[in-house]
């Protein structure tokens, strides 16, 4: 399972930096997405992949970290996600805008035949 998920925010990783180094706006969008995507999954993974444990404690089990799942990434995932979506939002704003003022969608500004 480990494995897996270490590919997964791998890749993850590598299409949005690559994304990100292209020269159209959206594309710059989508790998800023999947960078977001990749950080989020690395951030759930530090609470431990665990199946069936509950976060919260439960009187008759030991107070220790090896019965329960922690809550703090989890609730620092659903934050990140909050705050990827505006993020998005802001940046499609601005992308539509930069995009009718330039009337091209490179990020440099330039037409592609010059």
């Amino acid at each position: 399972m480990e494995i897996i998920l270490a590919l997964s925010i791998g890749a993850l990783t590598s299409s949005g930096i690559w994304l990100l180094l292209r020269s159209r706006t959206y594309q710059v969008l989508i790998g800023l997405s999947l960078l977001s995507y990749a950080v989020n999954l690395f951030i759930f993974s530090m609470g431990r992949v665990q199946s069936a444990a509950p976060p919260l404690l439960k009187p008759g089990v030991p107070a220790d970290l090896a019965h329960y799942a922690d809550p703090v990434p989890q609730a620092l995932v659903l934050t990140a996600i909050v705050i990827t979506f505006a993020m998005t939002a802001l940046f499609l704003v601005v992308l539509l805008a930069a995009r009718g003022l330039t009337r091209t969608d490179h990020v440099d500004g330039r037409r592609s035949g010059t």
